[in-house]
Order: structure tokens, then C-alpha cells, then sequence
């Protein structure tokens, strides 16, 4: 009996010895197994070709990290940005490129890692409801590729991506601008609908903006100024709705479609 309770306890014993010893081999990483570089980059451009880009992203990190000072790192680099950029990682995208034009200022491919950090930024901005912060990192990103490679097909749909950019930018400050307006907060609204005649001159908020302006104005008694903005209204956007409206604050009436001397030059 002695001898059964003993066998049992280095039975009990050994069973818990494996218990913990398995535990602890699946706690550890997994074994590092390094393979020829050719074979991780055409792995992970064969997963970024069937869009799996998380994957295709951890296989070119993988090239640098076993094969650092090949040039397929080089190129593993660029490739794991656009596999973040790809998998809406725009964090990660904007790390790595960031290290990549730092690194490699003087690569060929170094001009299409400033464009991709600015489509990062671009890809996020919010409506104009929300906080325009993405909205100026997406500008100043944009700029940036213009002005370090004007000449590039990226400068080029980056100018006009600046474009709608503004126009959004525009669109934020009408948001605001029509709050305070409808509040009665005048001096606010007007504040915010010069900014974007000033700012954004180029955009197609500004017939709305003069015309927020008049009424502005107006509504502070200030008809001097009304009349001079309403007049460059409709000196600059005779066909628009906005100088239709803003005509029928002094008049009360529509303009007529036979008028022979517009309403803002008699003024």
C-alpha cells in the first residue's frame, strides 16, 4: 500500500512537471527562423497582391529585421508603408514613412513617400461638422510635395487635391459662420464669413459669404458696408443665387432677367 501511494505521488509529480513545463513552452515567442530574403519579399508581395495587407505589412518589416543592410530592405520599407497605407493603418503608414524619408532623403521613391504620408492625412479628413485638425496636417502635407517636387506627377494631383482641401476648410468656417448668425452673434458670423473670402478666395464658398456678409451687416445697421460687399457680389457673381438674394434685401424683389444696368453698379 505504501509502495501504491508512493508511485502514485511521482506519477502525480511527473504529470505536473509536463503541465508546467508545456505551459511555460507556450508562453515563449516562437522560434526565430531566419529565410533568404528573396523568399520573405516574394512571400509578402504575394499576400499584398491577394490584399492581404496586415499580412504583406509584418513580411516586409520582416525583411528589414532579418535582412537589414540588403536592398530589398530598402524597398521592404516603402512597400510595408503601402501595406499599412492599404489596411487603413494610417498611424503606422505615417511612421514608417516618416523613418523612410529619413533614412533615405536621396532615394528615387523618396517623393512618393511624402505624397503617401499626405493621402494618410487626406484619406481622414472629417466632414465639416468635425475638428478640422486632419484637415491641416492633409494641407501642410500636400504643400510640402509641392513645393519639394513641383515638377513630379504628385505635385500635380496634390495641387489639386489642395484645392478641395481649402474648399473644406472653407466649408468649416460657413459652418460656423451660419451658427452665429442664426444666434445673432453678428461680429462672430462676420469674422468667420471674412476669413473665408480673404482666406479662401479661390473657393466656392465665397458668393455665400458675401452674401452672409450683407446680411451680417444689415442686421448691425451697418448699410455702408452691406451695400459695398453686396455690390462686389454682384460684381463678381452676377449669375449666382447668392446675388439674387442679397439683391432682394435692399429691393424686395428678384432681379429681373432684362435688367440693362445691373443693380450693384448703380450703387
Amino acid at each position: 500500500m505504501v509502495r501504491v501511494n508512493r508511485t502514485l505521488k511521482v506519477l502525480t509529480a511527473t504529470i505536473l512537471l509536463a503541465v508546467s513545463t508545456a505551459a511555460c513552452t507556450s508562453d515563449e515567442e516562437p522560434e526565430y527562423v531566419e529565410r533568404p530574403v528573396s523568399e520573405i519579399y516574394n512571400s509578402a508581395m504575394n499576400r499584398m497582391q491577394d490584399e492581404y495587407y496586415r499580412d504583406a505589412a509584418k513580411e516586409f518589416d520582416e525583411v528589414e529585421r532579418q535582412h537589414p543592410y540588403s536592398i530589398w530592405a530598402t524597398k521592404a520599407q516603402l512597400m510595408a508603408a503601402y501595406s499599412y497605407y492599404q489596411s487603413n493603418r494610417y498611424d503606422d503608414a505615417i511612421i514608417a514613412l516618416d523613418r523612410f524619408t529619413q533614412l533615405h532623403p536621396a532615394n528615387r521613391d523618396v517623393a512618393y513617400a511624402y505624397y503617401l504620408k499626405a493621402l494618410c492625412y487626406y484619406e481622414q479628413i472629417s466632414d465639416v461638422a468635425r475638428d478640422q485638425k486632419m484637415t491641416e496636417l492633409a494641407l501642410n502635407s500636400l504643400n510640402e510635395v509641392i513645393k519639394r517636387f513641383p515638377d513630379s506627377e504628385y505635385a500635380r494631383d496634390a495641387k489639386i487635391k489642395v484645392d478641395l482641401t481649402y474648399d473644406h476648410l472653407a466649408g468649416k468656417e460657413m459652418e460656423i459662420g451660419r451658427y452665429y448668425l442664426t444666434q445673432k452673434h453678428y461680429l462672430a458670423a462676420i469674422n468667420r464669413f471674412r476669413t473665408v473670402v480673404e482666406k479662401f478666395e479661390t473657393t466656392t464658398h465665397v458668393p455665400e459669404a458675401l452674401h452672409r456678409l450683407t446680411e451680417a451687416y444689415l442686421a448691425l445697421g451697418v448699410t455702408s458696408e452691406a451695400r459695398k460687399t453686396a455690390s462686389v457680389l454682384g460684381h463678381n457673381f452676377p449669375g449666382s443665387e447668392w446675388y439674387s438674394d442679397s439683391y432682394q434685401l435692399f429691393e424686395g424683389k428678384p432681379v429681373s432677367e432684362t435688367e440693362e444696368t445691373p443693380w450693384y453698379k448703380i450703387w
